[in-house]
C-alpha cells in the first residue's frame, strides 16, 4: 500500500517490532533505499521481506520511529483515528471533562503509538511539541485533527516545538496553528494556575505531578513544608489549598519564584504562611534552620542520556542525603526522579544508599509514578520515566 523508502533489517532484528516496540537502532539495518533524508516515511521490512512497520526516519542511533505497525496510508484519516483514541481514553479516565480540573496531557508519545508527539490540553488550548522533524511535517494534519475532535470547546492550537527539535537539522518558530487562546488560566485539583507556554518550560506546566501533588496535599494540614525545584509552585500550591501551616518554596531560578507567588497569589483561600527563596537547593538544605514537616525533592533531570547516569545517581544520593538528614523526626520526604535511563529500580537503590548515608531509620509510605494521562506502553517501557517514593523518616 505505501510507496515510501524502504528499509531492511538485518536478520533477528524484526523481533522487538514484531513484539510493538516502536524503534529502529541504526546498527539493526541492513539496507535502506539511497539517501533518504531526515523526517521521511519510510517503511520497515524483514530480512525475509515481511512487513514490519512505517515511520519517520532520522540520521541517528535511532533510525526509524514507527507510527504504524499496519501497512495503511499516513494521511489526515490516519492522524485522526490516533489522537480519537488518545482523547477517548482521558474521557474514560474522566478528564476530559472535569470540573475541578481542566488540563492534562493527550498524547504521551510512545505512550499513545506517535512517537516524538506531545500534546497536552489547557482549559482550551492545546499545545504541541514534536520531538522529531518527521512529526513536524505532519502539524497541519494534527491541528485539523484536534479541531475535529474537540470543536467549539478548542480555541487555539500552538505549536511549541522549537525547543524540542534538533537545531541543526531545521529551523522553526514556536506559532500558533490555530486560532486564540481566551484565557492562560487552568484548574487542577481546585487550585488555580496561570500557564506560560510561550516562555515556560516544556509546555507550560509539570502536569506528571497533578496527583502527586493532590498526595501531597493529603498529608499537609497543619505542616510546615519545604518545596525545592518548585518550578511554578505546583506542590506550594496544593498544601497551602489542603490546610498547611506554612510553606517554603526554592529554585535556583528567579523567574520561578515569581510564577510561584503569583501561583499562590491566585489561590487565596489558604491560611498558611509561603514564603519564596532564590537558591541553590543542596545549599539551602544543608543551612536548613526550619524543622521541616515535609520536604519535596522534585529535581530536573539530572541524567539525559546513559553517559550521564553514573553522575546523575551521585547527585540523587547527595540531595536524598542532605534532606534525610534535615528533616525533623516523623517527617515525609517526597522524592523524585524523571531521569528516564534512571529507572526504578536504581532509583529506589540510590535512595536506600542516602539513607544508610543518613543514618536515619526511613520506612517507604508509597511507590510513586507518572499519572494515566502519560501512559505507559506495555510494549515500549521506555515510556515510563517518572518515579518518586514517599518516605517516613523516624
Amino acid at each position: 500500500m505505501s510507496n515510501h523508502p524502504n528499509i531492511i533489517l538485518k536478520k533477528g532484528k524484526e523481533i522487538s517490532l514484531k513484539r510493538h516496540h516502536h524503534w529502529v537502532f541504526s546498527g539493526a539495518i541492513a539496507e535502506k533505499d539511497g539517501n533518504i533524508p531526515n523526517g521521511q516515511l519510510v517503511t520497515v521490512w524483514s530480512q525475509q521481506k515481511g512487513f514490519l512497520g512505517i515511520g519517520h526516519y532520522q540520521n541517528g542511533s535511532i533510525a526509524v520511529r514507527i507510527i504504524s505497525f499496519e501497512n495503511r496510508e499516513i494521511d489526515q484519516a490516519f492522524w485522526k483515528e490516533k489522537i480519537q483514541n488518545a482523547f477517548n481514553m482521558r474521557q474514560s479516565l474522566g478528564l476530559t471533562n472535569n470540573k475541578s480540573s481542566n488540563v492534562y496531557r493527550l498524547v504521551h508519545g510512545e505512550g499513545d503509538l506517535l512517537p516524538g508527539l506531545i500534546i497536552d490540553f489547557y482549559n482550551g488550548t492545546t499545545v504541541i511539541q514534536a520531538h522529531n522533524i518527521g512529526i513536524h511535517q505532519h502539524l497541519d494534519e494534527v491541528s485539523n485533527a484536534l479541531q475535529e475532535i474537540y470543536g467549539t470547546d478548542l480555541q487555539a492550537v500552538y505549536d511549541k516545538s522549537a525547543e524540542t527539535l534538533p537545531k541543526n537539522q531545521i529551523e522553526t518558530e514556536n506559532r500558533f496553528l490555530f486560532g486564540h487562546p481566551k484565557t492562560n488560566m487552568v484548574l487542577e485539583n481546585d487550585c488555580q494556575y496561570e500557564i506560560d507556554w510561550e516562555k515556560g518550560q516544556k509546555t507550560g506546566f509539570f502536569i506528571d505531578q497533578r496527583e502527586n501533588r493532590k498526595l501531597l496535599g493529603d498529608y499537609s494540614l497543619g505542616k510546615k513544608v519545604l518545596n525545592t525545584f518548585c518550578y511554578s509552585g505546583g506542590f506550594s500550591v496544593s498544601a497551602l489549598k489542603a490546610g498547611a501551616k506554612e510553606v517554603h518554596s526554592v529554585d535556583i531560578s528567579a523567574k520561578a519564584i515569581e510564577l510561584t507567588h503569583q501561583n499562590v497569589a491566585l489561590n487565596p483561600d489558604h491560611l498558611g504562611h509561603h514564603e519564596a527563596k532564590t537558591a541553590d537547593v543542596i545549599k539551602y538544605i544543608r543551612e536548613i534552620k526550619t524543622d521541616y514537616d515535609i520536604i519535596v525533592l522534585d529535581p530536573p533531570a539530572f541524567a539525559k542520556n546513559i553517559k550521564a547516569r553514573h553522575n546523575a545517581v551521585q547527585a540523587y544520593k547527595r540531595l536524598n542525603a542532605a534532606a534525610f538528614k534535615q528533616i525533623k523526626p516523623g517527617g515525609l520526604l517526597f522524592t523524585f526522579s524523571c531521569s528516564q535511563v534512571v529507572d526504578k529500580r536504581l532509583f529506589a537503590n540510590t535512595i536506600t544508599a542516602a539513607a544508610l548515608e543518613s543514618g536515619r531509620n526511613i520506612k517507604i509510605l508509597h511507590y510513586l509514578s507518572q499519572p494515566a494521562d502519560h501512559p505507559v506502553n506495555i510494549y515500549h517501557p521506555e515510556t515510563e520515566y517518572l518515579k518518586g517514593l514517599v518516605l517516613y523518616v523516624e
